[in-house]
């Protein structure tokens, strides 16, 4: 919370937090951390600050807090720092994180052997507290997984208020203004800014389903694709370029080798999946590797200045772990959605339907059966059916939320792992944007079973983060709309007037929401 002047009142205080703090609070202990709180006022009680803290429900969030004026001691004397402690019952002080805006805060943490960080305009923090999570040896996808926030309902409802207020009449310019909201939500802010600069995190791999027949393409061609893309040659770097957009291409999975000095990021957790057809594709510890490979790209791209992400992906066969991954998590059969991919032929469709059949029964004996009703492992699942590459999506996803920017997704692989980053993290959903319908029928299943309607449908299946970079520019001008368009007051221009009853008569379908006269 920001510092009142010396002398306020107790009945004139407000709360101005820094740095959308009970968003952050709200997902930390939703990650299971318990909070404390101490703060130094000259007057305040415990029931004082708590009672100015209800409104946003931070005080539900803080287990314990204590003031200055309560233990009769203030920074940078650490009595009240142990006397938190105590209260949350932490016997070991160096197990504790203290977060705090001034440098009588860092003194009371050293004091107290409590490990502290900074936070203020040049430091963050959700980006200060992630940071200090992997310091203390978290791994990348644990901590943005505790930092995944709900988005801001406030700033949502301040945005369709707004929208009321443009000089159009509600609800003109359909979808878009739903969109804008939603970007204050992410953003916190209204009018949010226009989400920019553009990173796609392309992420590749291998399968090695591709010995049963499902793709005619042989598996080196993933390793001179992803050549082809940091060399800007493929259909992402077009569009990337169109909308100013940067392309990282990551290696998290390939199974040959790509030549040197392509610009290709070298994070591959092992040469391509196993057979998903014979046995699991990949073990726990290396899904989790490749989530935390995903999730660390986001925070750097985000941290090098990126304000939106685009998923990306590349891999020979990766559509049949994509249709395995939707029929387990929607409890679709594997025939409605298993697409023809690279435009396959009906025999070898067949086939492909018949080996996801079997290793979607196998991944619901171990990870569990959303159809009986069963929760299910969502990391289990991902090493019985998944891809490399999908699960380094979803941990891009998670990162992506947890630094509360915009994800933009593309089609059915990356469908397919937010349904992934979804069941181990359900606040991700407000942050995603559905770029486009992919034509595999896996990418409307996944969809539809999560509730996002896409911003296009123009009959692509390229992958690559294609569509959704496509879907871009729609994205920036829900904000533009928000931050730029004029309100009645603003342009001295009318509201629509209350209906008569001529309107009535004579305008079935709009009475009285007509567009004023410009």
């Amino acid at each position: 919370m920001a510092e009142a002047a010396p002398g306020t009142p107790v009945s004139e205080l407000q709360v101005a937090y820094l740095d959308g703090a009970p968003r952050t609070l709200h997902a930390l202990t939703t990650a299971g951390l318990v909070l404390g709180a101490v703060t130094d006022t000259s007057a305040m009680t415990e029931a004082d600050v708590r009672a100015l803290l209800e409104a946003d429900g931070v005080s539900d969030h803080l287990t314990a807090l204590v003031t200055s004026v309560d233990i009769g001691a203030a920074k940078p004397d650490p009595a009240g720092i142990v006397e938190v402690l105590r209260r949350l019952g932490v016997s070991d002080p160096a197990r504790a994180l203290f977060v705090g805006d001034r440098p009588v805060d860092r003194d009371a943490a050293a004091s107290a052997g409590c490990a502290f960080v900074l936070v203020g305009a040049d430091h963050p923090l959700t980006v200060t507290v992630h940071r200090a999570f992997l310091d203390a040896g978290a791994s990348p996808a644990a901590a943005a997984a505790a930092l995944v926030g709900p988005v801001d309902a406030r700033a949502a409802a301040e945005a369709d208020a707004r929208q009321l207020r443009l000089t159009k009449p509600a609800g003109a310019l359909g979808r878009l203004e739903p969109l804008g909201s939603q970007l204050a939500a992410i953003s916190g802010a209204v009018p949010p800014a226009v989400p920019e600069p553009v990173a796609v995190g392309l992420f590749a791999g291998d399968h090695g389903v591709l010995a049963e027949g499902v793709s005619p393409w042989p598996q080196e061609v993933t390793a001179q694709m992803i050549a082809n893309v940091a060399g800007g040659g493929a259909a992402v770097n077009v569009l990337a370029r169109q909308v100013g957009a940067s392309v990282t291409v990551v290696a998290v999975g390939v199974a040959t080798p790509w030549p040197d000095g392509a610009g290709v990021v070298d994070r591959n957790v092992r040469a391509g999946t196993a057979n998903l057809a014979e046995g699991p594709a990949m073990t726990v510890d290396e899904v989790r590797d490749a989530l935390d490979v995903g999730a660390s790209v986001a925070f750097d791209l985000v941290a090098g200045g990126a304000r939106v992400l685009v998923t990306g992906d590349m891999g020979i066969g990766n559509t049949t772990p994509s249709a395995a991954l939707v029929s387990f998590f929607t409890g679709c059969l594997p025939a409605d959605v298993t697409g023809r991919g690279t435009g396959i032929d009906d025999p070898t469709l067949a086939t492909k339907v018949a080996v996801i059949d079997r290793s979607v029964q196998r991944a619901r004996a171990t990870a569990g059966d959303v159809g009986a009703g069963e929760p299910v492992d969502a990391t289990a699942a991902l090493a019985e059916v998944g891809g490399l590459e999908h699960a380094a999506l979803a941990g891009f996803i998670l990162g992506g939320a947890a630094a509360r920017v915009p994800v933009v997704i593309d089609g059915v692989v990356a469908a397919s792992a937010l349904l992934a980053a979804h069941a181990l993290v359900p606040a991700v959903l407000p942050y995603v944007i559905a770029g486009h319908r992919s034509v595999e029928p896996g990418a409307s299943a996944a969809l539809g079973h999560l509730g996002l309607v896409p911003l296009l449908d123009l009959d692509l299946r390229l992958g690559e983060g294609t569509g959704a970079l496509l879907a871009v520019p729609i994205v920036q001008a829900a904000a533009r709309i928000l931050a730029e368009m004029a309100t009645f007051d603003e342009a001295g221009v009318s509201d629509k007037e209350p209906a008569t009853t001529n309107d009535l008569a004579g305008d079935e379908a709009g009475a009285g929401d007509r567009n004023p006269a410009l």
